[in-house]
């Protein structure tokens, strides 16, 4: 391939991932949003999640279905709890860690 498409296709993917980020932020600066809207925006990452983790939870690789089960329970219970998205990654890496090695 040549290089100079390598790096227009970078420099567009670079454009097309800004230019969404930035102009609500330009946008709304200075601006205070409805309380019903900061609540819907803090609960965007958890949706994300749960729409990621979800479709995995049936379609295991190794035919263990209580490993997706127990992945998606505790991923829930530790988002129920609070804690950001990172934390409940990592959580459930760590439960799943603990049931494999338990088995």
């Amino acid at each position: 391939m040549n290089s100079s498409i390598i790096i227009l296709t970078i420099i567009g993917m670079g454009l097309v991932t800004y230019i969404p980020r930035m102009v609500p932020f330009v946008m709304f600066q200075g601006k205070e949003l409805p309380p019903f809207i900061q609540g819907v925006l803090k609960n965007v990452p958890y949706a994300t999640l749960g729409a990621l983790i979800f479709p995995a939870v049936f379609i295991i690789q190794e035919g263990d279905i209580f490993f997706g089960v127990i992945g998606m329970a505790a991923a829930f219970l530790i988002a129920f709890l609070g804690a950001n998205v990172i934390a409940v990654v990592l959580g459930s890496i760590a439960i799943l860690s603990a049931y494999s090695w338990l088995i």
